[in-house]
């Protein structure tokens, strides 16, 4: 019975250990046209993204894709990196949480019309 006890014990602590990893909060910003942040480094883990809407002239969101995917194809998106809600003048919204693996990633706003911009991963 013991051994039992003990080996539960091992399994819970593992299964807690992993659903504990840290999610980061990354903080974007756009004004008319453009991200304020012109390129972002980041270390591999769990992140959700803020958007803010700093009188950019439109309602704002945020995407997500690896570098060199077709940008205007929705199956390349990252989804988990919308933002769970379109974000109107003077506020800000987030993303659900989204895993990243080493490598370089484009994000842009096709409601703003932004450029793409590079985010890092090493």
């Amino acid at each position: 019975m013991k051994k039992i006890i003990a080996v539960l014990s091992l399994i819970l602590a593992i299964t807690f250990n992993a659903q504990g990893q840290e999610v980061k909060k990354v903080s974007l910003e756009q004004t008319k046209g453009e991200f304020t942040q012109k390129e972002v480094k980041l270390t591999p883990g769990s992140y959700i993204f803020d958007i803010t809407n700093n009188n950019a002239g439109t309602d704002v969101g945020f995407v997500l894709i690896p570098e060199g995917a077709d940008a205007s194809d929705a199956k390349n998106h990252i989804k988990e990196a919308y933002v769970t809600k379109v974000v109107t003048e003077g506020s800000t919204e987030s993303s659900n949480t989204v895993t990243l693996e080493k490598g370089t990633y484009s994000y842009f706003c096709p409601l703003n019309k932004t450029p793409q911009y590079t985010l890092i991963v090493e």
